[in-house]
């Protein structure tokens, strides 16, 4: 029995998830699982399921049974409860989804055994060249399923008239030519035909209607390509074509298979980075997915389907013709026809059309390439496709298009908010005989003053006003980051310089034909709209502005970004990212297990939303209680939850450099990490969150309880010890030899003395065998378990010296949970005093030393520390985050 199982295993893989209820009760009886499968026509299958049947397996079996033979796009769907998900038609395990089900039930509080989770198989996909009249069965069951998710709101239209359209065909399949004058009026059309083929007419319809619902869907995020409003969002793969949709279902693209040139997938370190490349006639798309490999594929099978079914090509190069008819024929895209028989075949001669001239003749399959489409090309689209395409569409293309709309200027705005020009020359470096509202035009000459009247007579803050478009020389080599301090610096602390700032960028855009200022325009106006929006006034000029350039891909983004306010300029990533033409930034973000992951932040993304998105990203219960910190060389820092995520990182990790300019800048910056882990330990309950658990409450922990912080016994530090050694070897016995070695790792630092090495080896060894059975995971979340009822536990724990009061050691142990901040002995872990958060009126730090007054403001006594561990400020954050 268990050598068929280990065989089954073999050839079906590992899986995923623990045991489910039913396997556990088959596995008393040694007899395989009886379960029933529904079909969309009412029928149900029953069969046999075993640990190791796959949905694949159990696809086959119903449509072996069910005399199904167009299988394709017929998948297994688990349902509990109003939940409903696809198990695909692969390698899937199916018990691995029973035992989701009845983790789900046990999550509720109830009952494993009794998840009420069903199995059906439903239609998912369809090709693109799907044909009704292949198999009456399944279209057949197609059919039902439509009708049945038209009455439960499953497939809903906007259009009355296509219902109706549904209705007429759904009333003709069951009730055949017969009908009155009270029950329909147009039927007529669907006399000469079958109910077999107006079945398949109705099939038809709601896969052109309803493209979405029959899609295989793909989590993934954007590392590369055009721009896009989001960059994690959902892929759609269906016969259409890919959709990218967000979370709402809104199409932010829709590429049709013409538009996709090549589909690849490419491989990361892990199955969970991997990526897949897709380029299109809109651009390259870099997109993160786990399931890369299966995104190509399908895309791929249905581009490679419709090529071998295509009767369209372009030509890939000039005078094609190898038995021409016409002497020369332009490229232009052919119609290949499908009696191939009057050639030969070695030679791979096939007769063409070109459909721009009427000219025949017969071309080898070498010279053309087959378009993935069933229907005539546009002619737009055609130009897009050959193999000049590019240089055309960025040469020749770009000149005789015409924008919808004329660009918008600021000259309705300089008329009322622009200082006057004089008409001397000289005086504010303006030419002579020029006008107020030519400020709002490009112009070689520089501003010597700021353009809003409003700060002309502005002493402190006219000479702030700068100008920096790469049109003018400078005497020194700077920086970008630099460039842009010098520019956005003044304008986050003053906002009147704001929309002086706009304006500026905005003139220089206007009637300029520098490309290359154009494009240093854009990106300074990418990190301005990122920073602080403009004023209510020139709000709306902006706007259109923007607007009315639909051509430069930035402005749609630039306009996206206009909220509220930063406090810093740009960040040097920032910078970075904007020079390298990418509106998308991505960040590692580090863990206490030592892993990290990278994740999209905006110039508008504060703390909380990154929180959020880790945690989401993670599948953690909840974000509440975790929080962001920046490790830079000297300290770590909590960084504010309510602050954008770059001016923290601008306020905490660079530092000016006060000596002489040097030729790389006056900017260095200080290396630095953000980590992602738990701040607050409010209703933390070991083994409710398996990924919190292994992720940060083990590793956050565990180093607490080594360097000896909490008051434990010597049982306690044996059966912890045992759970700490699974965790190092796993099964491989073979390293007990090394246990005295490892103490440092497996007993609190302070406790190592108390027995000898070998006496620890014996002690642990026993703890350990006691435990067997148990797994690397399962260990770590019983040492969580057992240190969990400790007071100690989730404590933030500072070694500190003081001299304030007399009866208390010096050093003192402080213990911050929350309940309050506790002084404790180092030696003997004696509580000393617990001061409740309520008694503590007043605290503060400077440098390495910590006060906090306790009592009243009236009648209150002043505890001051200095701590060995850097700076004093970890006590404060730590202290305001549990205030708050």
């Amino acid at each position: 029995y268990c050598a068929e199982r280990l065989h089954r295993t073999i050839a079906n893989g590992e899986r995923k998830e623990l045991p489910c209820w039913i396997e556990l009760q088959a596995a008393k009886t040694r007899k395989p699982i009886d379960v029933s499968v529904t079909l969309m026509d009412g029928r149900a299958i029953g069969l046999h399921l075993e640990s190791a049947s796959t949905s694949a397996e159990v696809c086959q079996t119903v449509a072996e049974r069910a005399a199904l033979k167009d299988t394709y796009g017929f998948s297994l769907y688990i349902s509990l409860f109003d939940k409903m998900w696809s198990l695909g038609s692969c390698e899937k395990h199916v018990l691995d989804a029973v035992s989701q089900c009845e983790q789900e039930m046990k999550r509720q509080g109830k009952e494993q055994k009794d998840a009420p989770w069903s199995l059906s198989i439903r239609k998912e996909l369809f090709t693109p060249w799907h044909d009704c009249s292949a198999d009456p069965i399944s279209t057949d069951l197609i059919y039902k399923q439509v009708i049945k998710g038209i009455k439960s709101g499953e497939y809903i239209s906007e259009k009355e008239d296509e219902y109706v359209q549904l209705a007429m065909k759904h009333y003709y399949i069951r009730f055949g030519s017969a009908y009155s004058k009270e029950n329909v009026h147009d039927q007529k059309r669907f006399r000469k035909k079958t109910s077999e083929s107006v079945k398949g007419e109705l099939v038809d319809s709601a896969r052109q209607q309803w493209p979405i619902h029959f899609s295989k869907f793909y989590e993934v995020t954007m590392i590369s390509g055009p721009p896009l409003p989001k960059s994690r969002f959902v892929v759609a793969v269906n016969w259409s074509g890919v959709f990218f949709m967000d979370g709402g279902e809104k199409r932010l693209l829709e590429l049709h298979y013409l538009e996709v040139k090549d589909v690849n997938k490419m491989s990361g370190s892990h199955a969970n980075t991997q990526s897949l490349s897709l380029d299109t006639v809109q651009g390259d798309f870099v997109l993160k997915c786990a399931e890369a490999a299966d995104m190509a594929a399908l895309i791929e099978s249905n581009l490679e389907g419709l090529r071998l079914r295509s009767v369209y090509a372009v030509a890939q190069q000039d005078n094609i013709w190898i038995k021409a008819l016409c002497a020369s024929l332009q490229k232009g895209y052919n119609q290949h026809q499908k009696n191939y028989e009057e050639y030969s075949h070695e030679e791979n001669l096939i007769k063409a059309t070109n459909q721009r001239t009427s000219s025949s003749g017969v071309v080898s399959t070498d010279t053309v390439k087959f378009l993935p489409t069933l229907t005539r090309p546009p002619e737009d689209m055609l130009e897009l496709l050959g193999p000049r395409s590019r240089k055309t569409s960025a040469t020749q293309g770009a000149p005789q298009r015409e924008d919808s709309m004329a660009p918008f200027s600021l000259k309705e705005f300089a008329l009322e908010h622009f200082r006057a020009v004089n008409k001397d020359v000289g005086r504010y470096g303006a030419p002579k005989g020029a006008t107020r509202e030519k400020l709002w035009a490009c112009s070689r000459e520089p501003l010597k003053q700021p353009m809003m009247k409003s700060l002309v007579h502005n002493s402190d803050l006219s000479p702030l006003a700068c100008n920096y478009m790469g049109d003018y020389p400078i005497k020194h080599a700077r920086s970008p980051i630099e460039l842009t301090d010098q520019i956005f610096g003044p304008a986050t602390q003053h906002e009147a310089l704001q929309d002086e700032i706009y304006c500026q960028i905005m003139r220089q855009m206007t009637k300029n034909s520098n490309r290359l200022s154009m494009e240093r325009g854009w990106q300074l106006m990418w990190l301005c709209s990122g920073l602080f929006p403009p004023s209510k006034n020139l709000m709306r000029h902006a706007q259109h502005f923007m607007e009315s350039r639909p051509r430069d891909p930035l402005a749609a983004v630039c306009l996206q970004r206009l909220k509220e306010p930063r406090k810093f300029p740009p960040h040097l990533v920032e910078v970075d990212a904007i020079q390298q033409n990418s509106t998308m930034i991505f960040h590692k973000v580090h863990f206490p297990n030592d892993t990290d992951d990278i994740f999209e932040v905006t110039s508008m993304t504060t703390m909380n939303d990154l929180c959020s998105s880790v945690a989401s990203h993670l599948r953690l219960s909840s974000a509440e209680g975790y929080g962001l910190y920046l490790k830079t060389p000297n300290k770590v820092t909590s960084l504010d939850e309510k602050k954008y995520f770059f001016d923290n990182l601008r306020q905490t990790s660079y530092v000016a450099k006060k000596i002489k300019r040097a030729k790389e800048g006056n900017h260095s910056t200080v290396p630095y990490l953000v980590i992602f882990k738990r701040k607050l330990w409010f209703n933390v309950s070991p083994g409710k969150d398996q990924v919190a658990d292994l992720t940060f409450h083990f590793p956050q922990e565990c180093p607490k309880y080594l360097r000896g912080y909490h008051n434990c016994t010597r049982e306690d530090m044996i059966n912890l010890g045992g759970l700490l050694l699974r965790c190092k070897i796993d099964s491989d016995r073979s390293q007990f030899v090394m246990i005295p070695r490892m103490l440092r790792e497996l007993v609190p630092a302070d406790k190592i003395k108390i027995m000898s090495s070998e006496e620890w080896k014996k002690l642990l060894i026993a703890s350990y065998k006691k435990q067997s059975g148990i797994t690397v995971q399962e260990a770590k979340i019983a040492f969580l378990r057992a240190i969990s009822s400790w007071p100690t536990f989730g404590c933030a724990f500072f070694e500190v010296k003081q001299t304030c009061e007399s009866s208390y050691p010096n050093p003192v142990l402080i213990a911050i949970s929350k309940q309050g901040v506790s002084l404790i002995v180092p030696k003997t872990k004696e509580l000393l005093v617990m001061h409740p958060f309520s008694r503590i009126t007043e605290y503060h730090s400077r440098g390495s030393i910590f006060q906090m007054t306790i009592g009243t403001l009236v009648k209150g006594y002043n505890f001051v520390c200095e701590t060995l561990q850097v700076s004093g400020r970890p006590f404060f954050y730590i202290l305001l985050n549990y205030f708050m």
